[in-house]
């Protein structure tokens, strides 16, 4: 059996969200492994103005796709982001509240805690 998954806490990860299903491995948490190239491993709390700078850089998020089971996101949706898109987003103004106790230890290789806790809502 494999080891829980550990947040940027320290702690066990909390799942993020399963309306909708998040995570790379759709599992409601926002796990990650070899094959999670993106590393979607910040739980984020979907705002308009992230939504619209994700869409803007490619990356609609808010138009659902049926074929790929995705809803569509609204503001106060929680969502796996990408670590980089997470600190791309906060270099540029536009970065979601976080839930740290979701977003997995892994973040911390490439945003600095002392960005995460800029936003988090817990923790």
């Amino acid at each position: 059996m494999k080891e829980p998954s550990v947040n940027v806490l320290g702690g066990t990860l909390e799942p993020c969200s399963t309306k909708p299903m998040t995570g790379f491995y759709r599992n409601g948490c926002c796990d990650t492994g070899p094959s999670d190239r993106g590393i979607h491993t910040v739980c984020a709390v979907m705002t308009a103005e992230f939504l619209a700078f994700s869409k803007y850089l490619g990356n609609d998020l808010s138009t659902p796709r049926p074929e790929y089971a995705f809803p569509g996101l609204q503001p106060g949706d929680q969502w796996c982001l990408c670590a980089a898109r997470f600190l791309q987003a906060h270099e540029e103004g536009a970065a979601p509240k976080i839930r740290l106790k979701s977003t997995h230890a892994n973040t911390l290789k490439i945003v600095p805690a002392e960005v995460l806790q800029l936003y988090a809502i817990d923790g």
